[in-house]
């Protein structure tokens, strides 16, 4: 139908550029469900989370020791205990000139302003002698302490981890507001692909980007809708799409971007909607198709796995992460020491599979895998993160480089 891109010109889009396009892009999933809280560990939160309740809800005792009035007991060299307070009970009014035994997380008597710890304090039978200075007012927790009734305490947006639903149990919340979770569906491209367990034929590989793809999409907590291997053929690549375009938020494929003559996903995404991306000025990754079919988003990445890994991370993960309803996709990066020399500067971006090493001064340094091929798959392995290196940058041993870990990816 159409093309917004400039895919006759050898011109590159700087990676800036083509991102902030993919962005503007997404739309965010609108449609909620309410799920328990062991159901909703990397869902996106649809409705902020407000407590009803005050944190703690009542003094309570931060250490197992004693309760006391600190004026009381101050002049008194032993003081008789008159109650005993476990966690899960609720004492007596205390007795002027009197200490409770009490146990961690146990509400606070009345008339108690002070908890002495238990290591500070001598007992012979129901006596007790302070050995140490008293704080007055020390080891309590007081109510609210953490959180007021009528707190917003989790925002719409936030991507629930195990800190973030531990707080909702806090207050009492027993089920959350969420987004429907993104569906994408996913093909594989080429006749030379077989999935594993088959016999390896001549000419065949193994069909490691499918499970690329899955493993990629769940780790984000997409429902992944998988249309399996597509043969290399035009009508296949467009019945292929369709059937994206009736199940899914999002279609994704691998392989076929490029202009040989058995690539079909680009000619296929310009025949039957929009292509509004295409060359990007990136290593490893150059043909990366984006555009849109019958209003659905469709991301196709290169074929080989390398040029996968790295397209998905820094193009699709981020539209991926905005269309869920997530606002920040920016990954966390660090700047670290380089333990290697780099002398063969490309004129796009480039994303070096990298990892954190010990060098023999015990400083802790960043190394590359020593190849550039997008091919190595087992590179990815090697590596825990990437080196991002701007056009024409060389590199001494010993620079600040930008490395970007995988686990602020995933």
């Amino acid at each position: 139908m159409s093309c917004c891109c400039s895919t006759s010109s050898s011109k590159l889009m700087p990676l800036d550029e083509a991102l902030s396009l993919l962005i503007r892009s997404a739309t965010p999933v609108v449609d909620e469900e309410t799920v328990m809280l062991d159901e909703a560990m990397d869902r996106v939160l649809s409705q902020p989370v407000t407590s009803n309740i005050n944190v703690p809800a009542w003094d309570n005792s931060a250490m197992d020791g004693y309760a006391l009035c600190y004026e009381d007991t101050a002049s008194l060299d032993q003081i008789p205990v008159s109650q005993r307070i476990p966690a899960g009970t609720t004492g007596q009014p205390l007795q002027p000139g009197t200490a409770a035994r009490i146990f961690t997380g146990a509400p606070v008597p009345a008339g108690a302003d002070t908890v002495i710890m238990q290591e500070m304090v001598s007992r012979e039978g129901e006596m007790i002698r302070i050995n140490g200075d008293v704080n007055t007012g020390a080891n309590i927790r007081r109510v609210a302490e953490d959180i007021r009734r009528g707190d917003e305490i989790i925002e719409a947006g936030c991507k629930l981890q195990t800190q973030h639903i531990g707080l909702a149990a806090s207050t009492g919340t027993d089920r959350l507001v969420v987004k429907r979770k993104l569906r994408v569906a996913i093909f594989t491209t080429g006749d030379e692909l077989i999935m594993p367990g088959q016999p390896l034929g001549a000419g065949k590989i193994y069909n490691s980007n499918r499970y690329l793809f899955r493993g990629l999409l769940e780790k984000l907590g997409c429902e992944v809708i998988d249309l399996g291997n597509v043969i290399d053929e035009y009508q296949a690549t467009c019945d292929a799409i369709n059937t994206g375009v009736d199940k899914a938020d999002l279609i994704l494929s691998s392989g076929g971007v490029s202009v040989g003559e058995e690539d079909y996903v680009k000619k296929a995404l310009e025949e039957m909607g929009r292509l509004d991306l295409w060359k990007i000025a990136v290593r490893p990754g150059k043909p990366l198709a984006f555009g849109k079919v019958k209003g659905v988003p469709f991301i196709g990445v290169p074929g080989n796995p390398v040029s996968l890994f790295v397209t998905f991370s820094i193009f699709a993960r981020p539209f991926i992460l905005r269309s869920m309803g997530i606002t920040d996709e920016t990954p966390v990066e660090y700047r670290v020491v380089a333990g290697f020399d780099w002398d063969r500067p490309d004129k796009r971006i480039e994303y070096m599979r990298a990892r954190l090493e010990t060098n023999d001064e015990g400083q802790k340094v960043v190394n590359v895998y020593p190849s550039r091929s997008s091919g190595i798959l087992s590179s990815v392995t090697w590596a825990d993160g990437m080196v991002v290196l701007e056009p024409g940058q060389q590199i001494a041993k010993g620079d600040n480089v930008r490395f970007i870990p995988f686990t602020s990816l995933y």
